[in-house]
C-alpha cells in the first residue's frame, strides 16, 4: 500500500522553480532519504507535501486521496 505518492508536483517562485515534474512513491516501511546540494529543492519539496507551501498546479496524493489545500477545514 502507498503512503505517498506524488504525481507532476510542481512549485514555481518568481525568481527560480525548485520543483520541475517531481514523481514518487512512498510505500508502507519504506525509509527514505532526501540528499542534493543546497537550494536544490528539498525543503520545497516537503513544505508542499505537508501544504505549508501551494504547489503550484499540480497532482499530489496522500493515501490514494488528492491532499486537502491549506484552507481545507
Amino acid at each position: 500500500m502507498s503512503l505517498i505518492e506524488v504525481e507532476h508536483l510542481r512549485k514555481e517562485f518568481p525568481e527560480a522553480i525548485p520543483l520541475v515534474d517531481v514523481c514518487a512513491t512512498v510505500e508502507a516501511g519504506d525509509v527514505i532519504s532526501i540528499i542534493e546540494p543546497s537550494g536544490t529543492g528539498k525543503s520545497t519539496l516537503l513544505r508542499c507535501l505537508n501544504r505549508l507551501e501551494e504547489p503550484t498546479p499540480a497532482a499530489s496524493w496522500w493515501t490514494g486521496r488528492t491532499l486537502p489545500t491549506r484552507h481545507a477545514t
